[in-house]
């Protein structure tokens, strides 16, 4: 589900009694958390009912506003969630019963803690007089979901829900984005509530809002003196929708940029400063970027292991600045020379000010030599792949064509693998929001429901989920929900007959024992006629010449959802690559090609 940014007003404001009415009118618990929900905005959920919430769903039956959609599996409730909040910077909200429906949510919520994603699930459990007895489907989702979420609420009274419901979506929405549980008792639901929408007391929970002055003064006093810096951007820019005043920051300090996979589309890649993704399959030219600065800044990025490669070995001339709204990310993985705690776009408008101000007044950094220097990179080591030999489709060839005539303004959500990779690498991303990822758990099968819930929140986007064969295979079942509830999202399957990732590492790394990677065509489904069993649109493609026919053919198909089966090369790796546990320095740009970066200056 999703629901609007929340206001002071919204939180504060009582229940509006009847003109003229002398007493409260009676609701239970459940009907209170629906009247809750609809004045924070809400208009979609994702779920699926089980006997614990039943008392909610017999209240949701009557609400004019929301709509509930109703998954074929908790996980993809959850993940939808995810998309529909990734997309539209909302609160997206799911909707789990008691036990094993509740458990079910834990993947999504482990991933939208990864990502700082703000989604709300809301989770029904046995009577409070019979928890801890081991009552049919109980679980202590509350503990269970704790250390994977901001935080996770037990409500056991009626009179708490309403107030802890506007809590969840205070807590989720501001601060580092993220997903908040909340689990309500069943008697809870159905006794009678008051529907007072105060926020709980939250003494601990104070993001900061604006970075210290002084703080700003000198990063931006490292950016005029470094001879080699950087924009390190992460997908903290894109939670914050920072993107304007990342370019503004970009063009008016001419510092190159690299963005990573989280924050793909925050700033142009067709732009002059855009040095690509940096990071295990970045480009050269943003991993040599970032290798040999002087002076990382870092935006709303957190400097993870798939990043920074070795860690003794990565960047190892560079003085950090670090820009983030979450205290426990600053020099968390890498010494900081000045941590700016604050919401990053503020931040950022922070230090385009303070650099006008000093430029203004004489301050004149050179940074040519730097930028030819990057400029250089890019142009010699471009993004490639070879073509196979034996007439199969390069599986780079499909991606880069869909992102071509699907355009700028689609939305691409992927799944998890090589896939993965291609998408980031062969689709050019010129806007926030457009690429949708599971990045920081690394979950296969969130591209579908991802895909579904995106295209709830932005019907007048097309939305594409570009799979592999083995994580389409996890979540496929949401075909389903989509073709019954007439979300008509396109799925690209880059089918090659195997866990792609996982037989690319047993290539490189296990001399070719390929240990239960591989997905023989006598285990595969018939894609295209699974989704027609689905009532979805079934195609095939399996030769180049046929792969741009193919995808406008899917664009045309506007009324149900889209899936092509796209039968590509079995051999083909995802290039560049900095191996795990590798320093950047010894990035290859194909296999045993490794780039010169030159001389330090």
């Amino acid at each position: 589900m999703t629901a609007t940014h929340l206001s002071s007003d919204s939180l504060d404001a009582p229940a509006r009694q009847p003109a003229g009415a002398s007493a409260p009118v009676t609701r239970t618990g459940a009907q209170a958390l629906v009247g809750t929900l609809e004045r924070l905005g809400v208009e979609h959920i994702f779920g699926l009912p089980g006997g614990a919430v039943l008392p909610l769903y017999d209240a949701l039956y009557h609400s004019e506003q929301i709509r509930h959609i109703l998954v074929r599996h908790e996980q993809g409730a959850g993940h939808a969630a995810q998309g529909y909040a990734a997309a539209s910077g909302k609160v997206g909200v799911c909707l789990a019963t008691s036990g094993p429906g509740a458990t079910n949510l834990v993947t999504p919520l482990a991933d939208a803690n990864m990502d700082s994603v703000p989604i709300v699930a809301i989770t029904g459990n046995v009577a409070s007089t019979a928890m801890g007895s081991d009552a049919f489907q109980e679980a202590d989702i509350r503990a269970i979901s704790m250390p994977v979420t901001k935080h996770s609420f037990l409500v056991t009274r009626p009179d708490e829900i309403a107030a802890t419901i506007a809590s969840a979506f205070h807590l989720a929405s501001t601060g580092r984005p993220g997903p908040v549980l909340v689990d309500v008792t069943k008697d809870a639901l159905t006794a009678a509530a008051d529907e007072s929408l105060l926020q709980l007391p939250m003494p601990g929970f104070r993001p900061p809002s604006s970075a210290a002055p002084e703080a700003v003064r000198d990063a931006v006093e490292l950016m005029l003196t470094a001879r080699r810096p950087v924009l390190y951007v992460g997908g903290g820019c894109v939670r914050a929708d920072a993107h304007a005043e990342l370019r503004q920051l970009a063009e008016v300090t001419g510092i190159p940029v690299v963005t990573t996979l989280m924050a793909r589309g925050v700033f142009p890649d067709s732009h002059p400063q855009h040095m690509g993704m940096p990071g295990m399959h970045g480009s050269v030219s943003g991993v040599a970027t970032l290798q040999k600065s002087d002076l990382i800044v870092s935006l709303g990025a957190r400097f993870d292991d798939r990043v920074t490669g070795r860690k003794d070995t990565f960047a190892p001339q560079a003085t950090i600045v670090h820009a983030d709204i979450d205290p426990a990310e600053i020099g968390k993985n890498f010494p900081t020379a000045v941590g700016l705690l604050g919401d990053v776009r503020d931040t950022i408008t922070q230090l385009v000010l303070e650099w006008s101000r000093r430029t203004a007044a004489g301050a004149a950094p050179d940074h040519a030599a730097w930028i030819r220097r990057t400029q250089g990179w890019k142009r010699r080591y471009p993004l490639g792949y070879d073509v196979p030999s034996d007439g199969a489709m390069a599986p780079q060839y499909v991606i880069e064509r869909l992102g071509a005539l699907a355009g700028p303004d689609a939305i691409v959500a992927s799944g998890v693998g090589q896939h993965q990779m291609w998408a980031s690498q062969f689709i050019s991303y010129e806007h926030p929001r457009r690429w949708l990822n599971s990045g920081g758990l690394g979950t296969m099968g969130y591209a579908v429901p991802a895909a579904m819930g995106a295209k709830v929140a932005m019907p007048g986007s097309t939305v594409w989920a570009v799979d592999g064969d083995g994580c389409f295979q996890m979540t496929n079942q949401e075909l389903a929900t989509c073709a019954v509830e007439g979300i008509p999202i396109k799925v690209a399957i880059i089918n090659n007959a195997a866990l792609g990732m996982v037989k690319q590492w047993q290539a490189l790394f296990y001399s070719e024992r390929f240990s239960a990677s591989q997905l023989p065509s006598t285990q595969i489904p018939d894609f295209a006629l699974l989704a027609q069993a689905y009532g979805c649109e079934g195609l095939r493609c399996d030769r180049p010449e046929d792969v741009d026919r193919t995808i406008e053919a899917a664009m045309a198909v506007d009324d149900r959802p889209v899936v092509v089966d796209f039968r590509v090369s079995k051999d083909a790796m995802v290039w560049p690559m900095v191996a795990a546990g590798t320093s950047n320095d010894d990035i290859q740009h194909a296999r045993d090609v490794r780039p010169d970066f030159g001389d330090d200056e």
